[in-house]
């Protein structure tokens, strides 16, 4: 099923949180994925740096219908083609390239971007969002938060930066999402393949941003 970009914002707003699940090992990105989708998240993206990204997200489509599965770190167009035919319901891109954002159609695409000129050129583009990358570099929330004012009808998730604890501060200061990876993905958790622990720190993500 494909997404439209109303639909995409409103999967956003109920949302909130974006998985970024980047694994050099096909089985365990699975498993990363299964995890986060069992603690209540539904926006999961499949780094295209992983083990057989293509793969992955082609089995997540059908291992998890109630999820909406995309693709990131995409750097070129051979790449976001590639993602498209496996399946990706949304793109990433850690960049902004004009020529991929008319390509992806009616594909959501959240480029990446830093300074306002980055950000106005990737929504003047055609952008979905603006994925504001790596926020920590400028402020984090505060750096959002300083947007608002010139920019605040362009739709910002910021990554790079943001944790389970800071959280709810990029959304205060405006973001309409966040993207989060390795905070979901604690080491240790991982090297015991913990997958409960993994889902009950999503819930407890969600809880806290969703104020229920």
């Amino acid at each position: 099923m494909k997404i439209s970009s109303q639909n995409w914002s409103s999967l956003l707003q109920k949302n909130k949180v974006i998985a970024v699940i980047r694994s050099n090992n096909k089985n365990l990105a699975r498993q990363m994925a299964k995890a986060v989708a069992s603690g209540g998240i539904g926006l999961i993206e499949i780094t295209w740096n992983s083990d057989r990204p293509e793969e992955v997200i082609s089995q997540l489509r059908t291992e998890l219908p109630g999820c909406k599965i995309g693709a990131g770190t995409l750097l070129n167009l051979e790449q976001q083609e590639q993602a498209i035919a496996s399946g990706a319901q949304f793109l990433f891109t850690p960049h902004t390239d004009k020529a991929m954002i008319e390509a992806a159609g009616a594909i959501p695409i959240i480029p990446g971007a830093l300074s306002p000129t980055e950000i106005v050129t990737a929504w003047q583009a055609g952008a979905s969002c603006v994925k504001v990358f790596p926020v920590q570099a400028l402020g984090g929330a505060s750096y959002i938060k300083s947007l608002q004012a010139p920019l605040g009808h362009i739709p910002l998730i910021p990554t790079g930066g943001v944790t389970v604890a800071n959280a709810q501060e990029f959304l205060r200061a405006g973001a309409i999402a966040v993207g989060l990876s390795t905070e979901l993905f604690p080491q240790q958790l991982i090297a015991k393949e913990d997958w409960k622990a993994i889902a009950l720190r999503c819930q407890t993500l969600l809880q806290q941003l969703t104020g229920s």
